[in-house]
Parts: C-alpha cells; sequence; structure tokens
C-alpha cells in the first residue's frame, strides 16, 4: 500500500526517538556489480589502480519508491591531492604536479551521475538506471572544476600532470533528493550552488551565490543568483555537500559543509559556526538561514582532533517541517544528530549575511555573545559504537521497513576502500512508510 509523504516523514520521526543504545541489529551490504567497476590507472614507472564509481556522496529514498531501493548521487569522480599521488600512483608527486599545488583528475572524462542501489536479501547490493548528469544540449557534465574569479578553486591536472581545461558547466555534486514529479534537487560543492534536474538528468537550473553569474557564462543551462553573495567566501572543496526536502516538498534545506573563510583561511579553521539554508520552492527563494554548530573535534571517538576543522556537515535529511537529521563527520567517525529550527536565530539578510561585518560570524564562536542563538541539536547516531561502520559516510535514507541506510564516499577506490551500505533496524518500532 502506498503512503504518504507526511506518513513517511512520521514514521522517521517516531524511529528518531529511539537513541544509540536502543539501536537493533546492524547489517552491512557490498556489491559486485559490474557497472561499479569504472578503470585502471596506470602512469609510466608506477602502479595500476582500480578504480570503482563512488557511488555515496548523497543518498534519498522517497516513501513511494520500493521499500529495498534508494538514490545515490557520485560528485565529480577520482581526484586527489599532491599528497596522495605515491600512494595512489606509485611514483613521486613532482612528476604529476611539478611542484605546483593542484588536484589530479585520472579520469578526467567521468561524468558525475545518479545511481539506483537495491539492497538484496543475501547482503548484497545492485546498482542499476545509472542517469548521467547533462546540460541542455544533451552533452555530459564533467566534474572538472569551474573558472571562478569571485571565488577560490583548484587548478586540474591528469594523471601525467597535464593542464585539463576548467569547464564553466561542471558540477560536483554532493546532496541528493527527488520530488514526486521526478526531478532531482542536488546540492553542488564547488561553486557552491544547487542544482534542480529533470528525471532524465538534464540541468534546468543552477542557483549560485549573487553576484557570480558572470562566472558561469556559457554554461549550457540556465543560472540564477539566488544564494547570498557571501557564500563565495566558502572554503575550498568545502561547499554544499548536503540536500533534504520537508514532508509536504515545500522547503528545501541545505548546508555550507564548513564555517566560511570569512575573512580568511584562518578564520575558517578556528570556527564552529556553519550556515543552513531553507529554500521556498513555490516563491523560488530563501526564506531562512540558521547557525549549525559544529561538534567539538575532540569528541568524535575514532579520530579525536585538536582541529575545529576536522569535524563537516555531509549530510542533510528532513524529519519533518524544520527538523532535520544532520550527518556531522570527521574522517573516521560518523555522528547524527537530530536538528530543530524552533527558536532559533534567522540571520537571512541580516549583517552576518555582509562580507564587511567585523567581527564576522564565523570569528563569534560564543553566540550568547552576540545575541544569537544555534539550531537545537541531540545525537542519535555515533559509528564509533559500531566498528563494522564504514569511514567517511556522506548519505542516508530511509529504507521501507523503517531502517536507516548509510552509504560511504569511498572516493573511487583511489585508496583500495570499497562502497559500503550500513544498515541499521530497530531504530523504529512499528512505524513503516
Amino acid at each position: 500500500m502506498k503512503r504518504t509523504i507526511a506518513a513517511g516523514f512520521a514514521g522517521i520521526a517516531a524511529m528518531l526517538l529511539a537513541t544509540t543504545a536502543m539501536a537493533g541489529a546492524a547489517k552491512v551490504f557490498e556489491t559486485k556489480s559490474a557497472i561499479n567497476n569504472l578503470s585502471t590507472v596506470m602512469v609510466d614507472g608506477g602502479k595500476a589502480r582500480d578504480l570503482t564509481v563512488g557511488l555515496g556522496s548523497g543518498a534519498y529514498r522517497r516513501p513511494i519508491d520500493p521499500a529495498n531501493m534508494f538514490y545515490a548521487v557520485s560528485d565529480r569522480g577520482p581526484n586527489f591531492v599532491c599528497g596522495d599521488v605515491e600512494t595512489v600512483l606509485g611514483v613521486s608527486a613532482d612528476v604529476v604536479c611539478k611542484g605546483e599545488k593542484v588536484r589530479v583528475y585520472p579520469t578526467p572524462d567521468y561524468s558525475p551521475s545518479i545511481y539506483t542501489i537495491f539492497l538484496k536479501d543475501d547482503g548484497s547490493f545492485d546498482i542499476k538506471d545509472v542517469i548521467t548528469l547533462k546540460d541542455q544540449n544533451g552533452v555530459p557534465l564533467t566534474g572538472l572544476t569551474n573558472k571562478l574569479t569571485v571565488a577560490k578553486t583548484e587548478k586540474p591536472v591528469d594523471a601525467n600532470g597535464n593542464a585539463l581545461a576548467q569547464s564553466v558547466s561542471a558540477i560536483d555534486a554532493e546532496g541528493i533528493i527527488r520530488l514526486n514529479d521526478g526531478s532531482y534537487w542536488i546540492g553542488e560543492e564547488n561553486a557552491p550552488s544547487i542544482l534542480h534536474v529533470s528525471a532524465d538528468g538534464t540541468v534546468n537550473e543552477r542557483i549560485v551565490p549573487a553576484g557570480s553569474e558572470d562566472d558561469f557564462k556559457g554554461a549550457a543551462y540556465k543560472v540564477t543568483g539566488g544564494l547570498p553573495a557571501i557564500l563565495v567566501k566558502r572554503q575550498t572543496n568545502r561547499g554544499i555537500e548536503s540536500m533534504a526536502v520537508s514532508p509536504d516538498e515545500s522547503k528545501l534545506y541545505f548546508m555550507v559543509q564548513n564555517p566560511l573563510s570569512n575573512p580568511d583561511a584562518d578564520t575558517y579553521k578556528k570556527a564552529k559556526n556553519t550556515r543552513l539554508f531553507v529554500y521556498d520552492r513555490a516563491n523560488r527563494k530563501l526564506t531562512g538561514e540558521y547557525i549549525y554548530q559544529l561538534d567539538d573535534p575532540q569528541t568524535f571517538r575514532n579520530d579525536p582532533s585538536k582541529k575545529q576543522n576536522a569535524p563537516r556537515i555531509s549530510e542533510v535529511l528532513g524529519l519533518g517541517d524544520d527538523r532535520l537529521l544532520v550527518l556531522e563527520r570527521t574522517d573516521k567517525t560518523t555522528k547524527l544528530h537530530e536538528v530543530k529550527l524552533d527558536d532559533a536565530s534567522n540571520i537571512l539578510a541580516s549583517r552576518w549575511d555582509d562580507m564587511s561585518t567585523s567581527p564576522s560570524l564565523e570569528q563569534e564562536n560564543n553566540l550568547e555573545k552576540i545575541d544569537l542563538k544555534a539550531v537545537s541539536k541531540t545525537l542519535r547516531f555515533d559509528s564509533a559504537d559500531y566498528p563494522m561502520a564504514p569511514n567517511k559516510i556522506e548519505g542516508l535514507a530511509i529504507m521501507g521497513d523503517g531502517a536507516l541506510a548509510m552509504i560511504n564516499d569511498n572516493d573511487f577506490g583511489i585508496k583500495g576502500d570499497a562502497t559500503k551500505v550500513l544498515l541499521i533496524d530497530g531504530l523504529v518500532q512499528a512505524d513503516k512508510f
């Protein structure tokens, strides 16, 4: 029997009343699907590296979808920094990076894509219905960086160190939801931006920070400057990595992965305040901007750190109207916090969106001092309690039986990691959705 979206979110809410200590059985799924095999990369004098598809940058399941399936989205494709060249390719970093600060793309033609995942009773999962993201002319998009002028970006090279052309239309897909009309909304990390995508993978519109529209002239899709201009201050590789939707599909929710480099990178490294946005779909505008304070990095038990920029936001899942599940993680520890926007300060279009404000929001970790209130947070899950949990979990979906599915981003296997799905039941009573 089909359930309504509202009933689905009610089920999710009931599930999250349980604590980690009350959790039931956990099961890990892996795949042997040939679709998961991407390519083998090798450079002269190096070693062969088998790459797989990085499926788990974001995930989502609608209540109307089959009980054992969810959607997953891949990011910009295999890529790594110069410090990883020797580990991945088996040659000195100087051979590829040649003393420059670049990012290596061993398969530069890869197109970010949407995959349909089916969990099976035998502990495996199938990958089906691959949808390549494309422009209005049907040309598949790449994940190479945009040539930005109002924000910092990275210079791409191939596995042999040859410079790659940046693309005005390229995207780094990270968060995903699907609406009942079949279309998708995707959170994008590089620019940062949010995208509305048709059911066949065609980008209909990309919404970018106001004032940065000229950086996308020539893109073969519509570009609108509907996000706060201050988002161009995002730290490189720390843009929007999430996307969620309200039960009635009227609101989208997304977050900046880390605090902005506002006014500079030194501030980003010490800041706790990142930004959570609410977008009104009917009126095509933002209606809310809230403060989410990242946890103390010492509390991530599998890899405690003294660096405040170690924790980051990699996923948001809608639980109800203005109630969310936020995935906050480090490299080896994942926490899930239930978040409520009630009573939190809405700072949209306030002085905190003005780049000239000093001290900036990112410089003010003590919010009481500036009469602001962050969203409330309640811990619902900690992967340190689950030794079988994969590292770098980035996608969440609620399955038809109420179990919570978590999928990791394996970075396309550049270091040999596999994509895994962790499924935990017992977090919900008899609720079905």
